[in-house]
């Protein structure tokens, strides 16, 4: 793969490894089991089918050796380990299951945190060494949490008497780690200012030559997805959960544009943004 194509496909391994921990919010005893068995059939298709891809383009490429075949064994451990907790949904082994959907988010976190590494240009040194990879983290936890929130919206048409604090716990969560993104990322570049050198320039160039990029990334993602969470929240309180799911619609599409850009930024900085 080119380093272009590179920077947006990790999205969906994101959206994966996010979709893992979305799943982890709403309590499992409140909920229907098929609520799991179909979004997280969703989400680990999604796991498989990043591996996979992943796997023979970098075959193609350069073959797995090396740091590339690391990055395939992670994700293919990592979808596999989502399948099989899938498929565990069908039985009664709880504690099995549980521990396999641990291990799970355990493994999506290390794969990702891997592959976001591997962008880290070799002259960004001190903190932002640390840091490359948390924008990655939580850009997964907020595109998991507000996919997972649009299916649970779907199910209230299937369970006509659940509660709705499930979905308001969900948005909760979403509306969180959005928070937390945001500060991570406005860290980050502060990192990358106060490094000097590479890491310097490129946050400079960022601010100077990039700037509507960077403006669009976030004025057309996290910032807007944290106005439609409020919208969500005040619709809840109606409570109409079909008018809240549409929204989660809306959501969505703001934060993976929102993704998108900061893929843009990083292929054209190599700030994590």
């Amino acid at each position: 793969m080119s380093r272009f194509s590179e920077c947006f496909f990790l999205v969906f391994g994101q959206l994966a490894v996010g979709g893992a921990l979305g799943l982890a919010v709403p309590p499992f005893r409140v909920l229907d089991r098929g609520f799991y068995r179909s979004s997280g059939g969703i989400f680990a298709g999604f796991a498989v089918a990043f591996a996979l891809a992943n796997g023979v383009l970098s075959w193609q490429v350069g073959g797995l050796t090396g740091r590339p075949g690391a990055e395939f064994s992670l994700w293919i451990v990592f979808a596999a380990l989502f399948v099989a907790y899938v498929t565990l949904l069908w039985g009664e082994r709880s504690l099995l299951r549980a521990r396999v959907f641990t291990a799970t988010l355990c493994a999506g976190g290390v794969a990702l945190t891997v592959s976001a590494e591997a962008f880290a240009p070799p002259s960004f040194g001190g903190a932002l060494t640390w840091l490359y990879p948390l924008p990655f983290l939580t850009a997964a936890a907020s595109l998991g949490a507000v996919a997972t929130g649009m299916f649970l919206g779907h199910w209230y048409l299937i369970d006509l008497g659940l509660s709705i604090e499930p979905l308001a716990r969900l948005l909760r969560f979403f509306m969180w780690v959005t928070v937390v993104h945001l500060i991570v990322l406005a860290t980050v570049l502060g990192a990358a200012w106060a490094s000097g050198g590479d890491a310097g320039r490129a946050a400079t160039a960022l601010l100077t030559e990039h700037r509507a990029l960077f403006a669009a990334r976030l004025l057309l993602g996290p910032v807007p997805a944290l106005a439609i969470a409020w919208l969500i929240h005040r619709t809840l309180q109606i409570p109409q959960t079909m008018a809240a799911t549409g929204l989660f619609y809306v959501a969505i599409l703001f934060v993976m544009v929102g993704e998108m850009l900061g893929r843009l930024v990083l292929y054209q900085t190599g700030l994590p943004l």
